[in-house]
């Protein structure tokens, strides 16, 4: 599974990087509040998997690449929360994997562990 993933990361990260970069911006500028960024980048991510899926992507390969991408992006904020709250960053970084492989699983119909696993993998190689 990884191996068709890899290359589903590499398109996925730099589609979903500068709206995120771009919507963090404006949220920082307080050109957002926090409901207003939530709902665009809900938004941005519905578009990615449509975008996957008229590609031919499968559904939950699909999400799960893209939830690993979102906690790639999400690092330098969840290294900043570890060290304000005292705690390793793999500590928050397993709480987001845990998330995203719940919807995954809930959402997806893909096996929770597998979910998590595949999540894991992604982040463990792109994250760095």
């Amino acid at each position: 599974m990884s191996k068709q993933l890899k290359p589903l990361m590499e398109i996925v990260l730099p589609r979903l990087a500068r709206p995120l970069y771009q919507h963090l911006e404006q949220f920082q500028l307080g050109k957002l509040d926090e409901l207003q960024f939530t709902r665009r980048f809900e938004k941005e991510l519905q578009k990615q998997h449509h975008w996957l899926a008229v590609r031919g992507i499968e559904i939950a390969k699909a999400a799960v690449a893209i939830h690993a991408a979102v906690i790639v992006l999400s690092l330098p904020g969840l290294r900043s929360e570890a060290k304000e709250a005292k705690v390793p960053l793999e500590v928050l970084e397993f709480r987001a994997v845990r998330e995203a492989a719940n919807d995954v699983a809930q959402n997806y119909g893909m096996n929770l562990p597998l979910a998590i696993k595949a999540i894991s993998r992604l982040v463990a190689r792109y994250g760095d």
